[in-house]
């Protein structure tokens, strides 16, 4: 019964410490197609001492940290003020010595005068998904052509479109054109059946290994200082009942 009892406190100190994910990648804005000339911050969500670091993939470098090319001062996070089309690429968090990574994200710059805005994280199963063609130049009439995988899907007058409740089926490349203006670089769209937050917060669909392994990793690196009380607390408690028990 006390054992139970000390691996539920401890769970729940786990849980209170911090509800998301060390190391969780932040977009902002939050897309994944860039008009060249535009900026973009990305950040490592750092909630532990890991030592994570934002990387990215592109053309010219291969795993370049943040800092050593776009100045940033700790690593964590990264402005480039004027995006250019070598800026497009692959981008995650990585802890030190690079045992664990964040999800990965691809951005794409342009150097045309449309743009797909589309989500840069997967989408949850059963969310609905909003697409919308932009121009550099607003077209008198908005009206955009969505394609997936190649395929038209349909033609809307506002230039945002809306799939509602996606599933895996979802999943692919899309792109939009605007007549008379061009068209976007394809983007490939995600469908997850876990929620995916900027934080990479667990769902409740993790499997029980996956949860003794978070609660580890938060014990270990997030909350010493108060597993620490607790285990001063359980000794002392031992220890006075030891003590009556021997008069």
């Amino acid at each position: 019964m006390e054992a139970a009892a000390v691996f539920l406190l401890i769970l729940t100190t786990s849980l209170l410490c911090g509800s998301s994910h060390p190391g969780g990648l932040t977009v902002s804005p939050s897309r994944s197609q860039f008009f060249r000339g535009e900026s973009v911050t990305l950040k490592c969500e750092d909630h532990s001492s890991a030592g994570w670091t934002l990387r990215r993939k592109t053309i010219k470098e291969t795993r370049a940290q943040c800092g050593s090319v776009w100045g940033s001062v700790d690593g964590l996070s990264c402005k480039i003020g004027y995006m250019y089309e070598e800026d497009g690429g692959m981008y995650w968090c990585e802890s030190r010595g690079g045992g664990a990574s964040s999800i990965s994200v691809n951005i794409s710059v342009s150097g045309g005068s449309v743009i797909l805005q589309s989500p840069v994280l997967p989408v949850m199963e059963g969310h609905d998904l909003t697409l919308s063609c932009q121009s550099q130049t607003p077209p008198s009439k908005p009206s955009a052509a969505f394609y997936k995988d190649g395929s038209l899907i349909r033609t809307e007058p506002t230039g945002h479109m809306t799939l509602q409740h996606v599933s895996r089926s979802d999943e692919g490349l899309y792109k939009c054109l605007i007549s008379a203006h061009g068209e976007s670089p394809s983007s490939w769209i995600s469908v997850s059946v876990t929620s995916i937050t900027s934080h990479n917060a667990p769902s409740s669909s993790f499997n029980i290994n996956q949860l003794v392994l978070i609660v580890v990793l938060r014990l270990v690196v997030i909350c010493p200082y108060i597993i620490a009380t607790f285990l001063m607390v359980l000794f002392y408690r031992q220890k006075a009942s030891t003590n009556q028990s021997q008069f």
